[in-house]
């Protein structure tokens, strides 16, 4: 069994222009701009409005939008593409016209259910390919076999009676899907269920990979929404597979 640390630092952004500190102090924007990042929707109460909140806490207010239909949803993340207009709008960081919104597929931790934890959430191998905490969510990006025949399963599982604090396995669930080809997906799942008082936490996640068993150790720190692991750049671009999970 290998174990692979993650270890927490200063705020990254999950980009392919990869937005962040510097280049949100620019004195001016170009509409032919075009940032990518994931972000949590924060529905506003009024109808079809909403903002958004990268991983590092910056707080984005859709003042134009080329998707006037999409819907927001409470707990909700989504892979974010858009330009900046300008800075400090009202009370949010940005102003920013919307070009488009994947909603990631977003999960409550589950329960440990023991002896059906094979059955019920499945054993079949992913490869990390990242993952990290950011606004409070832990997020995976993974890779995996597919068939095309059923949406695979998906789940953050915290087991229970385990000696290790904080233990977590990835579970994956193919049901029997005839894989002939690589994809890649991504979930975020939410940790504001975890009791933790306040206190920064590590989470130990298993993880069961075409290697073997591999344990992740990142950490979470409940009382900082704005946080991210790694000061590197994430990139998400269009081969991430939205639909083929849930």
């Amino acid at each position: 069994m290998k174990t692979v640390k993650l270890i927490f630092a200063c705020a990254g952004v999950l980009a392919a222009s990869c937005i962040c500190n510097s280049c949100m102090k620019d004195e001016g924007y170009s509409l032919g701009n075009v940032w990518y990042s994931i972000a949590t929707v924060v529905p506003s109460g009024l109808s079809h409005a909403y903002y958004l909140r990268l991983d590092h806490g910056t707080t984005l207010w859709p003042v134009a939008t080329d998707i006037p239909w999409y819907v927001p949803k409470e707990k909700r993340r989504a892979l974010a593409y858009y330009t900046i207009l300008s800075d400090t709008y009202y009370d949010y960081d940005h102003a920013v016209k919307v070009l488009d919104l994947h909603d990631v597929l977003t999960k409550p931790v589950a329960q440990d259910r023991g002896e059906e934890n094979d059955s019920y959430f499945g054993n079949d191998p992913v490869t990390i390919l990242d993952l990290w905490v950011g606004d409070g969510y832990l997020n995976v990006k993974f890779g995996f076999t597919y068939g095309g025949s059923v949406k695979h399963f998906v789940n953050l599982v915290k087991r229970d009676g385990v000696n290790t604090p904080w233990y977590f396995e990835f579970r994956h669930h193919a049901y029997g899907d005839n894989a002939y080809t690589q994809r890649k997906g991504i979930v975020s799942f939410d940790l504001s269920s975890l009791e933790t008082g306040g206190e920064e936490i590590q989470l130990t996640i298993r993880v069961n990979t075409p290697e073997g068993e591999q344990d992740y150790t990142v950490k979470y720190n409940p009382g900082n929404s704005g946080q991210t692991t790694n000061a590197v750049e994430r990139t998400l671009s269009g081969d991430i597979d939205f639909a083929e999970i849930v």
